[in-house]
C-alpha cells in the first residue's frame, strides 16, 4: 500500500516554471508587441523628423532601459548574471540623451547615434545571450545581437546618403521584436517539454 501523498512530487515539477525563464518569456512577449507597434508608428513618420518621430526615437531606448531593469530584478532574485544588463541600462540611458541632441541636427545625426547604439547594444545582447544559454531560448538573442551590430554599421553608412530616412530604424526594431518573440516561444516550448 502506497502511503505517500499524491502531491508530494508536485513542488519539484513546478520549480522550473518560476524564476528567470518565466520572467524572460513574459518580458520577451512584451518587447515584441512594443517593437511591432513602435515600428509601425515610426514607419508612418519616417521621412521627417517632427515631434512624433522624435518622441518615438526617445521612447525606444527608454523602454529598453525599463525592460533591462525588470530583467535585472529577476536575474538578481534568481542568482543570474546582471553585468551585461547593467551595461545595457547605461548604454541605453546615454543613447536617450544623445538622440535628444542628435534630433536637433537632423536625420543623419540620428542615424549615426542610433547606429552607435545598435552596435554597442548588439554586442551586449550577444554576450548576455551567451551567458544565459543554460536558461534556454537564447539563440535568437545571440543572433539578434550579431544582427544588431551589423545593422548599426549600416545606419552609420546610411547617414551619408543623399536622402536619409528613419524607415530602416522601423525595420530594425520590428526584426528585433521578432527575435524576442522567437526567444519567448523557445522558452515556452522548453518549459512545456
Amino acid at each position: 500500500m502506497d502511503t505517500a501523498p499524491p502531491t508530494a512530487a508536485a513542488p519539484p515539477a513546478a520549480a522550473p516554471t518560476v524564476g528567470v525563464p518565466v520572467t524572460l518569456r513574459k518580458l520577451y512577449f512584451v518587447r515584441f508587441a512594443f517593437a511591432a507597434v513602435w515600428a509601425a508608428l515610426l514607419f508612418a513618420t519616417a521621412d521627417t523628423l517632427g515631434p512624433l518621430s522624435t518622441t518615438l526615437l526617445l521612447v525606444y531606448p527608454l523602454f529598453d532601459v525599463g525592460a533591462a531593469i525588470v530583467d535585472v530584478r529577476s536575474a538578481r532574485a534568481n542568482g543570474g548574471p546582471v553585468g551585461p544588463l547593467y551595461a545595457n541600462i547605461a548604454i541605453s540611458s546615454l543613447t536617450v540623451l544623445a538622440l535628444a541632441l542628435a534630433a536637433t541636427s537632423g536625420i543623419p545625426a540620428v542615424l549615426r547615434v542610433w547606429g552607435a547604439w545598435a552596435v554597442t547594444a548588439g554586442i551586449v545582447q550577444l554576450v548576455a545571450g551567451a551567458v544565459r544559454r543554460r536558461l534556454g531560448g537564447q539563440w535568437p538573442m545571440i543572433v539578434s545581437g550579431a544582427v544588431s551590430t551589423l545593422a548599426g554599421i549600416s545606419f552609420v553608412t546610411r547617414a551619408g546618403a543623399d536622402d536619409p530616412s528613419l524607415g530602416s530604424l522601423a525595420g530594425y526594431a520590428f526584426l528585433g521584436g521578432v527575435f524576442f518573440l522567437a526567444s519567448a516561444v523557445r522558452l515556452t516550448r522548453g518549459r512545456s517539454a
